[in-house]
């Protein structure tokens, strides 16, 4: 076997497959109207092409580990890009909005392995004094996927057509699964474990059913009866699954991770904080075209600033937590980056560009901040060996409320345009969905100030100051 590349050239590898899956997303929200208008259909059903990758995420994440444990995580890595790639393709080739939700579909099952497994190889290949050095260079590629997505995504639709946003992956694939070919290392788990198979049936089961119920239900497609039968059926599932989960050592999601304290709080309050950040992607672009009139391209330049402002905070997040601790900018930090996304439901074509800026890259800083800090903390209490299984539980649950976010956005748009007795959206009927999403996330803010004060202080180096004498 090949020795082990330096960390830095692993870490980068790994990145492009992660680089290409944040390209990917951020391209296809830009896109959604011109995409509409191919298939025939409204721009808002196009929610489905966003939710049903999800939702393929959330079904396949949870099997990750295992697998990658059983067949070695280079083969399930580069099958990984291998999948996606191909259904990549597959989106391009789309002449229907059903095949494209089925290509995605199979582009979400590489997702789904590709940047779970490629993490958990930094886990296994790098000494631990080098870790936090070689998340920070896997971070740097995927964090410049947001920020190219919806420029590039907006000159792709106008110059050449909105197929080139797949085509676009096609030689990041290419070079990702042969340079992963090549030196990414063929780590296996020392743990092996029977593969939970009704479990994985059972939550997959029920995740689809909650997820395609939601989104019939958001469209008003298929009636009442139809989406609340999928809606129980879900919740029966995963009913059912929770009781499998308590009997077996190993289930596919160990909800036994919830005892522990930090773990829980963070899954609760990051699913909260998940809806807006779901929806924001999906919002923004077609409000910027649909009720601003501007062009693909145009809104592009605009969505942008909130993802570069997260890339600001990457260097920031140590100082703030190290400054205030994690509860304190949980609960703070959560409110003032939850009201700017409620601040977008002001937003009005009269409004100078200056001003919308300024809005959406001050709330993508402290967005990101937020997120950082949630992904952290929820590991503070746990052993290392429950990390593998909390990071599948995390993942899960961090996919399906994005996904969930999407689905309410979209719901809270067709209820107000039907309301209003209209055949097409307004600036006005965006503003209801920016403000019903972020009603949501505040409720975060109680959640998080349940974290202890010096909840994760060996990861913050945060030290609270002693009382004043009296």
């Amino acid at each position: 076997m090949s020795p082990t590349p330096h960390f830095r050239t692993l870490a980068l590898i790994i990145a492009s497959a992660l680089f290409m899956e944040q390209l990917d997303g951020t391209i296809l929200a830009t896109a959604l109207p011109s995409m509409a208008q191919t298939f025939g259909v409204s721009p808002l059903t196009m929610s489905i092409a966003l939710t049903s990758y999800m939702l393929s995420l959330a079904v396949f994440i949870p099997a990750s580990g295992t697998v990658a444990d059983r067949y070695g995580a280079r083969r399930v890595f580069c099958a990984a890009i291998a999948v996606f790639t191909f259904g990549s393709i597959l989106c391009a080739q789309a002449s229907t909005l059903p095949f494209l939700v089925g290509a995605r579909l199979i582009q979400g099952m590489g997702g789904a392995m590709m940047v779970p497994v490629g993490r958990l190889v930094l886990l296994r290949a790098v000494s631990k004094q080098d870790l936090v050095s070689a998340m920070s260079w896997l971070l740097v590629p995927a964090m410049i996927g947001p920020v190219l997505g919806p420029p590039l995504g907006g000159l792709i639709v106008q110059v050449l057509s909105w197929r080139w946003i797949f085509y676009v992956n096609l030689p990041i694939g290419l070079l990702g699964f042969v340079l992963a070919a090549r030196l990414v290392p063929d780590v296996r788990g020392e743990v092996r474990h029977r593969f939970d198979m009704l479990g994985f049936f059972l939550s997959g089961l029920g995740l689809s059913c909650l997820v395609f119920g939601l989104e019939l239900a958001s469209r008003g497609i298929g009636g009442l009866t139809v989406s609340l039968g999928l809606l129980g059926g879900g919740a029966l599932t995963l009913v059912a699954y929770v009781v499998h989960a308590r009997r077996i050592e190993h289930p596919i999601l160990d909800i036994a991770l919830l005892r522990f304290d930090t773990f829980r709080l963070s899954v609760i309050a990051g699913s909260l904080t998940r809806i807006s950040a779901g929806a924001l992607p999906f919002l923004l672009p077609l409000m910027m075209q649909l009720g601003f009139g501007m062009s693909a391209a145009r809104s592009g330049l605009v969505t942008f600033v909130s993802a570069a402002g997260a890339v600001l905070m990457k260097s920031t997040a140590k100082p703030f937590l190290r400054h205030f601790g994690f509860r304190n900018v949980l609960v703070w930090n959560g409110v003032l980056s939850t009201l700017m996304i409620a601040l977008c439901a002001a937003f009005r074509p009269g409004w100078s560009l200056t001003a919308i800026y300024l809005v959406l890259g001050v709330g993508g800083f402290f967005q990101s901040l937020q997120f950082t800090a949630y992904n952290t903390i929820a590991y503070a209490e746990l052993p290392s060996q429950a990390l593998s299984a909390a990071t599948s539980f995390y993942t899960t649950f961090q996919q399906l409320m994005l996904s969930l976010g999407i689905c309410v956005a979209a719901g809270v748009l067709h209820a107000s345009v039907h309301f209003h007795g209209r055949d097409h959206t307004t600036p006005g009927d965006f503003s209801v969905a920016f403000l019903v999403i972020t009603a949501v996330s505040i409720l975060a803010a109680p959640v998080s100030a349940r974290f202890a004060p010096n909840a994760g202080i060996e990861m913050s180096g945060h030290r609270s100051r002693p009382p004043r004498a009296s």
